[in-house]
């Protein structure tokens, strides 16, 4: 893998997974979203009445599943390139469900959407790479 996107993958990697380790943590232990700053008013258009359950996901699918995957980028994984390109895509779900069900857009979103676009695209250079 190209030393230059070696590392932006795994910087991107790490910046989520810690993030989405602590946010989805905090939402686990305080569902009502107070450890964070954040209110139950915030769900009003979802399905949930508290942050559990999306605190669950967020934890598992965009923090140890980021790490996971940064992992198998720094142990020069022969799937790396589709992991990256996975983990790319199930960020930039994540926050356009988020957005939809929030019905805004903030700065979050913004910056962790570009995250999920670049890991689409890093994985995307790398697939034919890892063949």
């Amino acid at each position: 893998m190209n030393p230059k996107r070696k590392l932006l993958a795994s910087f991107l990697l790490l910046f989520n997974g810690i993030g989405a380790i602590y946010g989805g943590g905090n939402l686990i232990m305080h569902p009502d979203g107070s450890s964070l700053g954040i209110t139950t008013e915030w769900l009003k258009y979802s399905p949930f009445d508290n942050f559990l359950i999306p605190g669950i996901i967020l934890f598992v699918v965009n923090g140890l599943l980021s790490l996971f995957v940064l992992i198998a980028v720094i142990t020069n994984s022969r799937f790396r390139g589709k992991l990256i390109f996975a983990e790319g895509v199930l960020l930039c779900g994540w926050i356009l469900i988020q957005m939809i069900m929030l019905r805004e857009v903030n700065f979050l979103h913004i910056t962790l959407g570009s995250v999920g676009i670049l890991l689409v695209i890093i994985g995307i250079l790398q697939i034919p790479a890892d063949s």
